[in-house]
């Protein structure tokens, strides 16, 4: 495995000498170590924790303070893969100052080496004002779950030509405003593939199809452990939850029956 640190700059050289990109998520020190070791290329300490974590049915609900505390204990678990952090619903789509603010304190307090922001055209100019004080963004285009009410659920974008024309002019003003790469999300393959060739910077896709630059999806649902709903795009790679019910139920059993602990479990 290469051990080499991954930064800003080494992710955009991926693209630019042909190679892909995997990214995927982690909210805890133990995730996080696990990925690392395996050789990951980002880590994405995303607003999904409020769902696959904190059981809501959205992101909106995770706050700023909870996204820092996520990063600061998956920053203990990371050597190797880019940190990036996610800017929770309200965290940026306030003053530029307040913005500036909440990006430094992910940084600063919570170790993050990027972070993420949802939006095209609205979000542009406090990017570049973020990349102008030395804070590496990710940009976030096509179904940004934040915006979920506004799109009438969590919906594909950019079916129609005039929502296609929009997603990559957005996609080519984040890239002029600054962003080093930008996540697709739930967008016709053909579109985000566009885009990509379009576009200096990579394109990390999730539901948008193989030719984007990289990819990501959150872990839980790659391991199997999230069951309350299973995206199209979202490849099982393990049935993990099924694996912890199957143990958990023997240990339940092996307690009741007193077969756990045994001796050589004991101390005398």
């Amino acid at each position: 495995m290469n051990l080499k640190k991954i930064t800003v700059p080494e992710i955009v050289r991926m693209k630019k000498d042909g190679g892909k990109i995997a990214a995927l998520t982690a909210y805890d020190y133990l995730m996080a170590k696990i990925l690392d070791q395996a050789g990951i290329d980002i880590i994405l300490v995303g607003d999904s924790v409020g769902m696959v974590v904190a059981g809501h049915s959205s992101t909106l609900p995770v706050t700023l303070e909870q996204i820092l505390y996520h990063t600061q204990a998956v920053s203990r678990g990371v050597t190797r893969a880019l940190l990036v952090s996610d800017m929770p619903f309200l965290s940026f789509q306030v003053s530029e100052a307040q913005t500036i603010e909440n990006a430094g304190r992910l940084m600063k307090e919570g170790n993050a080496e990027a972070v993420k922001i949802e939006g095209g055209e609205p979000v542009a100019g406090v990017i570049s004002k973020l990349v102008d004080f030395g804070i590496p963004v990710m940009g976030h285009l096509g179904l940004t779950p934040q915006s979920f009410h506004k799109f009438g659920g969590f919906k594909v974008q950019g079916r129609e030509e005039a929502a296609a024309g929009k997603l990559l002019q957005d996609a080519e003003l984040l890239e002029k405003a600054g962003v080093f790469s930008i996540v697709l999300e739930k967008v016709p393959a053909s579109l985000a593939k566009r885009v990509s060739e379009a576009l200096h910077i990579p394109t990390i896709g999730i539901g948008a199809g193989v030719g984007c630059d990289g990819q990501i999806l959150v872990s839980h649902d790659m391991l199997g452990l999230y069951e309350d709903f299973h995206p199209k795009f979202a490849r099982r790679y393990a049935e993990l939850a099924d694996e912890m019910k199957s143990a958990f139920k023997q240990y339940i059993d092996d307690v009741k029956s007193a077969r756990f602990p045994s001796d050589d479990e004991s101390y005398f």
